[in-house]
């Protein structure tokens, strides 16, 4: 068993601010997101995107976090925050979900792009594959504060997570940060160099993100520990699988759908 290094989650206090190790991870995704995307625009010279980047990143960054929050509530604690309507506001206590940040940057991404004028499944694209660097750090950021902390078990590196109890555990974030972080960005990296070589048509590296993601997903959920007030649905599925789920089924016809946007083009 390998011990858990209790790290602080609080990097930098001045005074009364405090500067997290969480919130750190949220803003070096969001600054390599930034590059990455920019570097994008300068590679391909993507002429149509180059003007209103900063403007859309604000839109994302905003539904980003609006979805995360809304998808919590909905999706792992509706009928708490359901009594407590007030507490969906407290973002400060934690409560954010993955697949509604991603339903708000779709949302959010979808009516930017209508009001511009712009190929929403071709700007899909080119975020997309920048987003595992942002989950990886995420994950990373989760192991630092102890939580999302992995089911009991006798492996070697288990650890001791404080919040967890006394017996050991996965250190699942690790698993996640590794799988949804840094397999997931080679696999897209890939998959768009696929898309301009083999001429497929927008949308597909968002379709095989959903399909990726959800896949990596449902497998890491094996070993993370469910949501104790909301347990395994039929004693073996996690809400996250169920989700995950949704995000694969969708992916495949997204994808589908862009090998048959190419066909007609």
């Amino acid at each position: 068993m390998l011990s858990y290094p209790e790290i602080d989650p609080v990097l930098l206090r001045i005074g009364p601010l405090a500067l997290h190790w969480y919130g750190l991870m949220y803003v070096l995704g969001f600054c390599a997101t930034f590059f990455l995307v920019r570097r994008q625009i300068r590679l391909h010279n993507i002429k149509e995107l180059a003007p209103v980047f900063e403007n859309l990143n604000m839109v994302l960054l905003i539904s980003l976090v609006v979805g995360g929050r809304i998808g919590y509530v909905l999706f792992y604690n509706f009928s708490y925050y359901l009594r407590h309507p007030l507490e969906i506001v407290n973002t400060l206590a934690g409560g954010m979900s993955f697949h509604g940040a991603l339903l708000g940057v779709l949302i959010g991404g979808l009516w930017y792009c209508r009001r511009h004028h712009l190929d929403f499944l071709k700007m899909a694209d080119i975020y997309v594959a920048t987003i595992p660097v942002g989950l990886g750090l995420g994950r990373i950021g989760n192991f630092i504060n102890g939580e999302l902390y992995g089911r009991v078990t006798d492996v070697p590196w288990a650890m001791v997570f404080p919040a967890g109890g006394p017996l050991p555990r996965h250190p699942s974030q690790l698993y996640e940060a590794a799988l949804e972080g840094l397999l997931l960005f080679v696999l897209l990296v890939w998959m768009a160099r696929l898309k301009r070589k083999k001429g497929w048509g927008h949308g597909s590296v968002l379709a095989l993100f959903l399909v990726y993601y959800g896949i990596l997903r449902s497998f890491a959920e094996l070993f993370r520990a469910p949501d104790s007030h909301i347990g395994l649905m039929a004693g073996f599925l996690s809400r996250g699988q169920l989700l995950s789920s949704v995000m694969i089924g969708g992916g495949a016809l997204l994808f589908w759908f862009s090998l048959q946007r190419r066909q007609a083009a």
